[in-house]
């Protein structure tokens, strides 16, 4: 039988015990996250985009690491990525990391490749153009692209509804989205339907269709009730209100209407922006189907991208006795049952 030296044993002991502290002790190992006071530049969470080559070592990749701030140390990368067997398996690409994660989420991510997401959120109420230009700020595609890519056909069910001349207003579901680098502008529109498809489910789309609503119905009203809307608790409300005018035959003299008609016009967004703050008695008779101060019923199409709340408040609005109401400074709004009351409340909170 052959004896191992006692000292072997004890060297032997003592690097596991090492290896065990390192894994469960040291600050950015294992089960211990980064100390934010590492290093004094560092906020954690914090994104950092870290680009690594085709070829790079583990003690490469923990040293890029480590001078960004991702990690506290590059060495304990370098020891748990070949522990894990993974020192030679680590997927080259951008990454897009954050400050304080642990090195072992670190080394999972870049061993599965899960290369930097470009997220972008679309806030509600927004409309096509600005989204345009905010894919192109986020640098995912041009504006031009994207807005090439929404005038095209897209197999989805709920489309099938939609006039052949229309884009995709009222459709692009606000929400915050992941998309991969290179992706094409007609794939990142395909994953924005996805979503809108997933959100206003077919349970939703049967609620409307009880309601006598068709989609595109829908989406119309949610967008103007989108823009009116600034206290949450009043979508239902407003809801309520052109619901009313409208089966009464009534015109809506929704402004955001007319803020979307001007919206179009080149030189007003260059003066205005797309959403002119104060409308003009001249602005309010603008010749447009938009514009619901002289025309009677729906504009043609959404004039924004509504989010969930202001879908569910058409499809259930509030029940009520309303039929007129006028802004206070606050974004609030004061409704009224008659118009005598409504012309009262207009002198006395300004408005239309």
């Amino acid at each position: 039988m052959r004896f191992v030296p006692l000292a072997g044993i004890l060297l032997a002991v003592v690097m596991v015990g090492i290896g065990i502290w390192q894994i469960t002790e040291t600050p950015g190992s294992v089960l211990k996250e980064e100390p934010p006071t590492v290093l004094p530049t560092s906020t954690p969470g914090e994104p950092v985009l870290i680009s690594i080559q085709a070829g790079q070592s583990a003690q490469e990749v923990g040293d890029k690491l480590e001078d960004e701030g991702v990690i506290s140390s590059g060495l304990l990368f370098r020891v748990l990525a070949a522990l894990e067997g993974y020192d030679q398996k680590l997927v080259a690409g951008d990454y897009e990391l954050e400050k304080g994660m642990t090195t072992l989420e670190v080394i999972e991510r870049i061993r599965r490749g899960q290369t930097a997401p470009l997220v972008v959120t679309i806030r509600e109420g927004l409309r096509a153009e600005e989204i345009a230009e905010l894919m192109e700020r986020k640098k995912v595609v041009s504006a031009e692209d994207f807005l090439q890519a929404i005038e095209q056909w897209y197999e989805f069910s709920f489309l099938y509804s939609k006039p052949y001349w229309a884009t995709l207003e009222g459709y692009l579901f606000p929400d915050t989205y992941f998309f991969r680098r290179n992706m094409t502008a007609e794939d990142i529109v395909k994953q924005i339907l996805e979503n809108f498809d997933q959100r206003f489910d077919a349970d939703l789309r049967q609620e409307a269709a009880v309601a006598g609503l068709s989609l595109r119905t829908v989406l119309t009203l949610a967008s103007i009730v989108e823009r009116e809307a600034q206290v949450p608790e009043e979508r239902p409300i407003i809801a309520d209100v052109f619901l009313k005018r409208l089966r009464r035959g009534m015109p809506l003299e929704a402004d955001p209407t007319v803020q979307y008609a001007l919206g179009n016009d080149p030189a007003s967004v260059a003066k205005y922006g797309y959403w002119k703050q104060e409308l003009s008695q001249a602005d309010l008779e603008v010749d447009s189907p938009y514009n619901t101060y002289r025309n009677v019923g729906l504009p043609p199409g959404p004039i924004c991208n509504p989010g969930l709340a202001s879908i569910q408040a058409v499809i259930r609005p509030a029940q009520t006795d309303y039929l007129y109401f006028v802004a206070r400074a606050d974004g609030s709004h004061v409704f009224a049952e008659t118009l005598e009351e409504h012309l009262r409340n207009i002198e006395q909170y300004g408005g239309r």
